[in-house]
């Protein structure tokens, strides 16, 4: 009988457009209306209401899992926050690449000076290791001049 139901809209559509006589129309609601109207019985209502019940559980759990998830995108271990993070992270990594590629070429650029200029590693003898010629005299001045009437500074103790 349930098979038998969904036929009803197709019989109806079937009688408006005249093709099943109005009597034969009637004969099928008579059988469609007891097939439904019957009482129904204890463990069918039952088995009815449990279906009922599980599509509202499915419902209610597929709707839990797709909030679940969509946090989880948001601000999950590898979600859109972790993602900006990881983005600016990068960014400044690659500042840092292009700093120390360029401290590179500058080092490189030296190195090349010191090992073919004679002026650069006469330049770098004086200046770095205080190398001077036979006859020459260097004299060293302190940066800043200590005085000597100005002791260390010492806590007293008491």
């Amino acid at each position: 009988m349930p098979l038998l139901i969904p036929l009803l809209p197709l019989c109806l559509a079937m009688c408006i457009s005249r093709i099943i006589p109005p009597t034969m129309m009637e004969i099928w609601r008579q059988f469609f209306v007891q097939a439904v109207e019957s009482n129904p019985s204890w463990k069918s209502r039952i088995v009815g209401g449990v279906y009922r019940v599980r599509r509202r559980i499915a419902t209610g759990f597929a709707v839990l899992l797709a909030v679940f998830f969509g946090f989880h995108v948001m601000f999950g271990r590898n979600g859109l926050n972790a993602y900006e993070a990881k983005r600016v992270e990068d960014k400044t990594l690659q500042k840092q690449i292009e700093s120390l590629h360029a401290e590179n070429d500058r080092l490189k650029d030296h190195i090349d000076h010191l090992q073919s200029d004679p002026d650069a590693i006469e330049h770098e003898a004086r200046e770095k290791l205080h190398y001077a010629r036979p006859d020459e005299v260097i004299y060293t001045l302190n940066d800043a001049p200590h005085p000597a009437d100005q002791a260390p500074v010492t806590q007293a103790r008491r």
